[in-house]
Parts: C-alpha cells; structure tokens; sequence
C-alpha cells in the first residue's frame, strides 16, 4: 500500500516546490566553502594546480608547486581557477577555487534529476534531486577541492544522454558521448571506463535501443567520445611529450596493483553501506519492484553503470572515501525510482529514522560547541583542548544565536512539510543540509585550527627569511612532504621545496616532517635551525628545517 498525498497549500508548494529545492541545493553547496582556509588532505592538495594555473603555470599539464602532478587531467582545475579568478574580488584564492565543487555537485544533481525523469516520469524528478545530495558521504567532499566531483557531474550528464535515446537517439547519444569526453577530461582513463562501455552495453541489452536509429547514434555518440577523450593527450603530447608518459605511467600504476582482497571487499561494502544511506535500501526496494523487467533501459542504465563502479573499485584496490563519489549518480537514480513505490510502513520508517538520526546528531554537535565554550561535558571539553590546546573560541554568543535560528528553522521545515512520496527523501535532505549548516556555524573554527597549515607556513617562511639573509636563494630540500604540505606553504608563504634525488641534494636548508627520513639518519653536519609542532595525538606534525653546516 503507498502513501496517499495530501493536497499542498500555494505556501507549500512554493517551499517545497522546485523554487525551494532549489534554495535548498543552493544552502547546501555554498554554506561551509569560504571562511576557512585549505585543508589538509585533498583540499589543500588539489589546490595545489589551481594556485599554479594562477600563477600562469600548468594550464595544459597540472603542476603542484613547481611539479608536475599526474593524479588528473585538468577539467576541475580549469574550472577551479576561472572561478578563482572572477571571485578573487570578493573571495580568497581557495574560497573561489572551492566553488567548482558546488557547479559540478550542482551539475550532478540537476542531471539526475532530469535523467530519473526521463527514466521513471515526473514523480521521481524531486527525489532525483533529494537523494543525490542527500548522500551522507558526499557532503564533505562537496565542499573540499576535490576532482572527483567533476567525474560524478559528468556520469550523471552521460546517463541523462542515454536516458534520451529511445526518444531522441542523436541528441541523447551526442549528449551522452560529450559526458564522456569530459569524463576522462576530469579523471583520465578511468573516467573513460565509466562512462563509454555504457554505449556498446546498453545498445545490447536494453530492448528501447536495439532499433537501427539507436543503434546507430550509440556508435555515434561513442566514436566523438572516444575522439574528444583524444585531444588532452594529443596537445600534451604535442607541446611536453615527457608529461604525457608521466601521465600514462601514472595511469596504468593505478590499475597495475592488486586488486581488493576478500577482507578489503568487506571494508568497501562497508564504506559503501555509510557513503551511500540512505539510496542503498531504497534502490534495494526498486530492484526488486522491478525484477520482471531489469531489462528495461530504466533498470538496466543505472544497474550497470553501478556494476561498472563496483568493478573498477575493486580493480583498482583504492579504499578512500572520495573513490566512492562515481557511484552515487547511478545509486540515486535507482533509488528514484523506487520512492514513488515506497510502501507507508517503509516510507514512515526511514522517515523517523532520518528525523531521529539526524537529530540525534544535531545534538551531538551542541554538545561539541558545548565543550569549547563552556567546558561542558567535561570529558569532551578535556578531548577538545588535548587536541587543540592553542584553540580560542571566537565568538560564542554570535555562534549560538545562529546556531539556535538554524534550529528552529529545521524544525519548522520539518513540521510543516506535506506528506508525499517525496517526503521522506526531503525529510532527509532537508535534515542533513540543516545539520551541515549548524556544524559550519558552530564547529567550523575548532576544525580550521587543527587542519590548516597557515601558522606553519608563516613560521616556516620567518626561519627561512632569516637562513636567507647570509645564503641568499638558498633552496630547500625535502623527502616525502606530502602533496597538501607542499600546496600550503606555496600558498600561504611562496615557499617551494626541491626533491632529494639519490640521498643527495645541493640545497643548503631541508625541511623534514615528522622525522622522515629520521633524524638519526642525517649526516651530521645537518643542524636544527627551527621547529614547530601543530595538533596534538595522532594527529600531532612537527616540522624540523636543518641547515647543512660545511667544515
């Protein structure tokens, strides 16, 4: 038995029509992308090529301080640093370099909302849009620099083109053939993987594009994807062919290892089991609503675009939480079409379920700003500044003011929503961009202390000024800073550090992380000249700058 709707007031459906979904989407993107600087880890990382293309280095090829980096080709850069730029009026560098991340989520979402449409018919449009930013392991990601947002945008646009083809076969497989040449532009082979095997796949097993006008605009379609995909190496190629075979040695390490062993197969069920709540048992339930007709393209598209995902995870061995990204579009997809489907008991349950979970966590995150405001509880306040012990709360009243309007505001929301076969994806959505804006609002600063690099890299460029003053242009020499180290201290203090190439090195000054290589193991004429620690535990770094003393 389904949920019958109730008839929505004019105020109803204008908040929580398309104009309010839209609001909605624009919340959840934009809050949390500025006010903090890049932080470590992929953030700061890949940053790192957008500040270069600033710079007037690496359009063609990504560069990270000075080096060229072969992780992606370059769409999300490209995108990242044209944003950087015309926000820079406004925004900081980074700030403006995040937004690329809101146009491909929002890309992402615009897409398969359109594609569960076309698939499912205009019933499952609204929780096409829902379901896909309602992922609980796309809200971080959504609001770092991260490429892989770029490769998630254009699956869904490569989806949303072979939705269409049973309609209209040129324009869909032209369409889809485009999201794949972007695809690879945003992750290289793999994007490629993802997306043009769907063309030869769908044209054989889906009854809708089996007719000769399908068949043949599905080849077409391929063939400018496979062609397009050739520029970006054919121009790398041309101009720095020494950086194309960085490139594609990069490439085949990425799937050269070995793949996910039995226990590493159940870490990624599990990672999968939390990236993707709450699409998981929804797409479960239309599965088996329709397991007479998997054939259909409205089954069989997203399906296999699914079991491709699956397939490469596992090929690849790579268990980070950003290589679930691609597999979203196609979880939300399947998940849209069964909402409308959804029985009362199932669709009351994960109603309370997203309202109890997400409140529960609401409250947990009070009880954070709690513990940096006023101590309480005192064990977590004892956690709080253990790991932070240098951190100042800046303004706490202002903080729970807003906090507390963010509140009222979600429950609100919640309270007056109309009873549909959406409400339960919007219960959620709504829940978690409300929580997100709350943990912005009240944990953003106590986050940005323990992850930023902005006190190291001023320290550090301090010291070095001083070094400098007796070795003019002194080099520094390092082994083994990672990626987001090396981006932070090129941004924040024009610092680039040189590589050690067979233990040796003629830079007078080498910066050393965490003790690698270990001190111990340092010829002695290298001498201490600086130190600095940040974060306390596990994720305590120390920084060590030695200088070379000559007999």
């Amino acid at each position: 038995m389904t949920r019958e709707p109730e008839t929505p007031s004019l105020l109803q459906r204008r908040i929580y029509g398309t104009v309010g979904i839209t609001l909605l989407v624009g919340l959840y993107l934009l809050v949390g992308l500025a006010g903090h600087d890049p932080w470590r880890g992929d953030d700061a990382r890949y940053f790192g090529p957008i500040l270069s293309m600033l710079n007037g280095e690496g359009w063609l090829f990504p560069m990270l301080a000075g080096e060229a980096l072969a992780d992606y080709p370059p769409l999300y850069y490209w995108t990242g640093a044209l944003l950087a730029w015309a926000s820079s009026s406004f925004l900081a560098l980074h700030e403006g370099a995040r937004l690329a991340s809101a146009v491909f989520v929002a890309l992402g979402v615009y897409f398969s909302a359109r594609t569960a449409e076309a698939l499912y018919g205009r019933p499952a449009r609204t929780p096409g849009a829902l379901l896909t930013m309602g992922s609980l392991g796309l809200v971080l990601h959504a609001h770092e620099t991260q490429p892989l947002l770029a490769l998630l945008a254009m699956i869904a646009l490569t989806l949303r083109g072979l939705a269409q083809v049973p309609q209209r076969p040129l324009a869909g497989a032209l369409l889809a053939g485009l999201g794949s040449a972007l695809a690879f532009l945003a992750t290289g082979l793999s994007g490629l993987l993802l997306t043009a095997p769907l063309f030869p796949l769908v044209m054989l097993l889906s009854s809708d594009c089996r007719n000769p006008r399908a068949s043949g605009a599905l080849l077409l379609g391929l063939c400018l994807a496979l062609t397009l995909s050739a520029l970006w190496p054919l121009a790398v190629h041309l101009h720095q062919p020494e950086l194309l075979s960085l490139w594609l040695r990069a490439e085949w390490a990425r799937f050269d290892g070995p793949p996910l062993s039995p226990g590493e197969i159940t870490r990624g069920l599990e990672l999968f089991g939390w990236f993707t709540w709450p699409l998981w048992p929804i797409a479960l339930w239309s599965l088996w609503r329709g397991r007479r007709t998997l054939g259909d393209l409205r089954w069989l598209l997203p399906g296999l675009s699914a079991l491709l995902m699956i397939a490469l995870f596992v090929i690849a061995g790579d268990l980070s939480q950003a290589a679930a990204l691609p597999i979203l579009p196609a979880m939300a997809l399947l998940a849209a079409g069964g909402v409308p489907s959804l029985r009362r008991g199932a669709a009351n349950a994960l109603d309370w379920f997203s309202l109890m979970s997400l409140a529960v966590f609401g409250i947990l995150v009070w009880l954070a700003w709690s513990a940096q405001s006023a101590g309480w509880p005192p064990g977590l306040a004892r956690h709080v500044a253990r790991n932070a012990p240098d951190f100042v709360l800046p303004d706490p009243v202002f903080q729970a003011v807003l906090g507390a309007a963010i509140s009222l505001v979600w429950i609100a929301l919640l309270w007056k929503l109309p009873r549909s076969s959406s409400r339960a994806p919007a219960n959620w959505a709504i829940g978690l961009t409300m929580l997100w804006c709350l943990a912005v609002v009240l944990l953003m600063p106590w986050f940005d202390n323990g992850r930023s690099y902005r006190e190291a890299a001023r320290s550090l460029e301090i010291a070095v000024a001083g070094e400098r003053e007796t070795s003019p242009g002194a080099c520094i020499a390092t082994a083994g800073l990672p990626g987001h180290v090396r981006s932070s201290l090129d941004y924040f203090s024009g610092l680039r550090t040189e590589p050690i190439v067979d233990d040796i090195t003629p830079c007078p000054l080498l910066l050393v992380m965490n003790d690698e290589p270990p001190s111990t193991q340092l010829a002695p004429e290298w001498k201490t000249v600086w130190e600095f620690q940040r974060g306390a535990g596990r994720r305590a770094e120390r920084f060590t700058l030695l200088r070379r003393e000559l007999p």
